[in-house]
This record gives structure tokens, C-alpha cells and sequence, in this order.
């Protein structure tokens, strides 16, 4: 991906202060979604990513990493399949519980989407501490396929998300579209 390409995913990027609670700087990346241009480029580096790391199928992470990892399959003429919150799902699931900072939360995917011999590419909006994207990994590899890697929009550096991912990943590449 071009300079250009980030600073123009970068700059329809709205930074929203205190939110959702006071300190924060939330990254609303909802402009970037408006804007068709940048839509489009970040929608055609996600699928590069994708086929260029041999993904057979994309996960997208409930919610905003729907948005992004729909598009990116149909572009990269993959299937999608969504991870979502516990009790999301009908019927058989696999489920795996991850800690959060405060707690412990729970995911789950259709366990027949993936099969042994499928090379699957995790995509989310962003990477903050990786707890979520290191849970994906795991339905990935007891559901019985392979990890292609893990694809972000934005990574947040200074939440350490990477370090904690690593051992996750296992030496599967992490790639992040701009890291902040």
C-alpha cells in the first residue's frame, strides 16, 4: 500500500474525544465508510493482503470488522464468515472465551465454515490489545484450519496489542493498514 493510500484512509479517520468514556480518544472511522474513494482503497489493500498471504476464506470480527472483511472477500473472491458475540449464532457453534481488561468476554463461529485445508485471514477495524483477534485464532485452529494471518484497518501501538498477539499468531503475519 502507497504512502498516499494511508494518508488518505488517515485523514477520513475522525478522532472523537472522550468517547465512550472521559480520556479516551475514540477513532471513528465512519467518514472513512462515507467516503467512496477511501472506501474503496482500503476495501482493495484488505483483499491484497488476503491474496497475497493465500487466504481461502476471511473471518470478520462482529461488529465494525464486518464491514470491512465483507467487501474485502467479495473483492478478493473469497467466502466470508462471520465471528460473533456468544448467542449470536443459530445453531452448532465453537465458542472461546478471552479476558478483557475488566472481565471476560465470549465468541463463536459456525464450526462448519471452516474446514481443515482452509487458509483463513482474519480481518478487524482495529487492533488495541488483540484480545478478540487472538480468541479468532483459536475457533480458527480448533474448528481445523489454518491461519493466513490477521489484517486491521488501525493498529494502536500504544495498547501493546501486538506483543500480546504474538504467541496467537504463531508466526502467522500481522498487518496493520496505519498504525497510530
Amino acid at each position: 500500500m502507497t504512502v498516499g493510500t494511508q494518508e488518505l484512509l488517515l485523514s477520513r479517520i475522525r478522532d472523537v474525544p472522550d468517547y465512550p468514556k472521559p480520556g479516551v480518544v475514540f477513532k471513528d472511522i465512519t467518514p472513512l465508510l462515507a467516503d467512496f474513494e477511501a472506501f474503496t482503497a482500503m476495501t482493495d489493500a484488505l483483499a491484497e493482503l488476503c491474496v497475497r498471504h493465500g487466504a481461502t476464506k476471511i473471518v470478520g470480527l462482529e461488529a465494525r470488522g464486518f464491514i470491512l472483511a465483507a467487501p474485502a472477500a467479495v473483492r478478493a473472491g473469497l467466502g466470508f464468515i462471520p465471528v460473533r458475540k456468544a448467542g449470536k449464532l443459530p445453531g452448532a457453534t465453537l465458542s472461546q472465551a478471552y479476558e478483557l481488561e475488566y472481565g471476560s468476554a465470549e465468541i463463536e463461529v459456525h464450526a462448519e465454515d471452516l474446514s481443515a485445508g482452509d487458509r483463513v485471514m482474519v480481518i478487524d477495524d482495529v487492533l488495541a490489545t488483540g484480545g478478540t483477534a487472538g480468541a479468532s485464532l483459536e475457533l480458527i485452529r480448533r474448528a481445523g484450519a489454518d491461519v493466513a494471518g490477521v489484517a486491521v484497518l488501525m493498529e494502536l501501538g500504544f495498547l501493546g496489542g501486538r506483543t500480546r498477539l504474538e504467541p496467537a499468531l504463531r508466526g502467522a503475519p500481522l498487518e496493520a493498514l496505519i498504525k497510530i
